[in-house]
């Protein structure tokens, strides 16, 4: 997967303290990627963007 143009932007949660933080990427069309932001250069997910959705939904109401 080419993630060359992806904007990536950190969790609201990340602390600045180099605790457990994810970045998203959703400017790509048709994939949602997701990263370690201590690991930029590290592998991503990547999940379709109605999946995604439903997963944010989910976390949202807990």
């Amino acid at each position: 997967m080419d993630l060359t143009g992806a904007q990536w932007r950190k969790s609201s949660r990340s602390n600045g303290q180099g605790g457990n933080c994810v970045e998203v990427a959703d400017n790509l069309p048709g994939v949602v990627a997701v990263r370690d932001s201590k690991d930029p250069g590290g592998p991503a997910l990547s999940f379709d963007p109605a999946a995604w959705r439903t997963f944010v939904s989910g976390v949202a109401r807990r």
